[in-house]
């Protein structure tokens, strides 16, 4: 099984430091959702794993988060692409629980969900704990520049072996470019 990960605000859609609270603030990034198309038809499943503590923190609640979602999906299939899952942590980050990145629980859930190892799968991420928390699993780590990606890198301390793209476009196009990486060491 091909699979990808990405984080969602930052990589598919415009982030915001005020929290994206709903569907109007949902912006996808230009080429984002085409990208995506470009993995389904190169036969990579796609998954999203974000954190949305904008949930905790009682920003918005779980039947907002849905509807911000269902317009995700709704963008992507009008340009043939399709999210196969979404994996959030609704935490704070003084909750301190497993699933908030950078700790990998959520990665844990993809995995086990997928029956798979995550040795070699690529996930993609515009700050560093999206990265920390794919690297500790075996992820192959990929920094986009949208979103917080820019300050990610400006900060350093990338995992070893990051690779960095303009945007979620740019990344697809290596990948589906380059022969040699597109299989996952599953």
């Amino acid at each position: 099984m091909k699979l990808i990960i990405l984080d969602r605000d930052g990589v598919i859609n415009h982030d915001s430091d005020a929290f994206i609270k709903s569907p109007e603030e949902w912006v996808p990034i230009p080429g984002s959702l085409q990208a995506i198309a470009r993995l389904n038809q190169a036969g990579y499943q796609v998954v999203v794993a974000t954190n949305q503590s904008g949930i905790g923190r009682k920003l918005f609640d779980m039947a907002t988060l849905n509807a911000i979602h269902q317009k995700m999906h709704q963008m992507a299939q009008q340009v043939g692409a399709t999210i196969d899952a979404i994996f959030f942590c609704p935490h704070m980050a003084d909750d301190n629980c497993d699933c908030r990145k950078p700790k990998p629980g959520m990665l844990h859930e993809i995995a086990r969900r997928y029956d798979i190892s995550l040795k070699g799968v690529h996930s993609v991420g515009d700050s560093l704990r999206d990265l920390q928390s794919g690297f500790v699993v075996g992820c192959l780590p990929h920094l986009v520049l949208t979103g917080k990606g820019q300050k990610t890198l400006d900060k350093g301390g990338l995992p070893p072996g990051t690779r960095i793209y303009p945007d979620l476009a740019a990344m697809v196009d290596q990948l589906l470019d380059a022969p040699s990486e597109q299989q996952n060491a599953n």
